[in-house]
């Protein structure tokens, strides 16, 4: 599949992951980590798992004019993302977040000051993508009513914010979006439902399609309108560190579906990308390529599993070139450098 462009929106952070720790720090103590992970977070978890499926891939964010900001533009130049409607802000701070992988499951702490720049201003008049990817909680109100001009589909996800999921305002929004995709936290939280289904179901009635994810579980979808969900299993995999594992499922939902595939299948194959960035440390840096894909799918030794992913066949054959991806390279050096050549997956 080629010629089809995503547009990325959102704030970038600064990610340190910190795996490898005996119990949770505490308060007054020390934890000692053993492996550390550094990469573009944020919007540029989607950006580099779109690019590394081989989609043209543009992103709009603002970057400080600090050692951070540097470090996230030349590590997403790296990947191949375009940065032409991104701007570099001085006077302003990059956005940190520090998160902590413990028992396949993660935990955050983020700084982040408001950007200075509404970055859709930076997009030419005319404008034009094939799917434009946005975060709920991260628009201006402003956005919404232009993105159907800017883009024949638009993707939503939500970061998570107690205070705010289940607002009107922010459910409001949902009429703008062709696809949401919570995790199951965030669609219970947004609609006060007891199951994922029913919450999905609330949620799509709003006007998008809605795809939740959920873990172990897998994934479901609900279209608008229906009350019929159609689910697709996880696939069983040792989590070593779930940090951006929904943003890399929602990268391979969204290349499904510019590809045209069937929603059953999309939902297996948006499985197998987020089950596949878990296997490693860190966000951005842990998303597949093509290879780790195929490779993960000639593994599978379960018939049932096989026959759900036999679309793969015609798919691998079919997907972008692109070079092998360095994957979970935890330094803040240029990707090339000597001793910071990370394996290449």
């Amino acid at each position: 599949m080629t010629g089809y462009r995503a547009h990325v929106v959102g704030p970038v952070c600064f990610d340190l992951v910190f795996s490898g720790l005996s119990s949770p720090p505490r308060l007054g103590t020390e934890v000692q980590a053993s492996a550390l992970g550094v990469s573009p977070g944020g919007a540029a978890n989607v950006a580099v798992a779109l690019a590394r499926l081989g989609l043209d891939v543009a992103l709009s964010a603002v970057f400080a004019d600090d050692a951070f900001g540097r470090y996230l533009w030349s590590s997403l130049q790296d990947e191949g993302v375009d940065l032409a409607y991104s701007a570099t802000a001085g006077e302003w701070s990059t956005p940190v977040t520090s998160s902590v992988a413990l028992e396949g499951e993660r935990s955050m702490v983020t700084y982040a000051e408001a950007p200075p720049i509404n970055v859709l201003d930076l997009l030419p008049p005319g404008y034009r993508a094939d799917a434009f990817v946005i975060s709920l909680a991260d628009a201006d109100d402003l956005w919404f009513p232009a993105l159907h001009r800017l883009a024949a589909m638009v993707f939503a996800d939500v970061a998570w914010d107690d205070d705010r999921l289940g607002r009107p305002d922010l459910l409001a929004r949902l009429a703008a979006v062709d696809v949401f995709m919570p995790n199951a936290a965030e669609a219970l939280a947004a609609t006060r439902c007891t199951t994922v289904t029913e919450a999905a179901t609330s949620l799509s009635a709003l006007g998008p399609l809605v795809v939740v994810k959920n873990g172990e579980w897998g994934s479901l979808a609900v279209c608008p309108g229906s009350t019929v969900a159609t689910k697709a299993p996880a696939v069983p995999v040792e989590a070593l560190d779930t940090t951006g594992a929904g943003d890399v499922f929602d990268a391979g939902f969204i290349y499904a579906s510019l590809a045209g595939w069937p929603l059953a299948q999309r939902l297996h194959f948006a499985n197998l990308c987020g089950a596949e960035s878990v296997k490693l440390i860190g966000g951005s840096f842990a998303a597949p390529c093509w290879r780790d894909l195929a490779a993960s799918y000639s593994a599978m030794d379960d018939p049932a599993l096989r026959r759900a992913y036999r679309f793969l066949d015609s798919a691998v054959m079919d997907a972008p070139a692109r070079r092998a991806c360095r994957r979970s390279f935890p330094s803040m050096g240029p990707p090339g450098a000597p001793g910071r050549e990370a394996p290449i997956s």
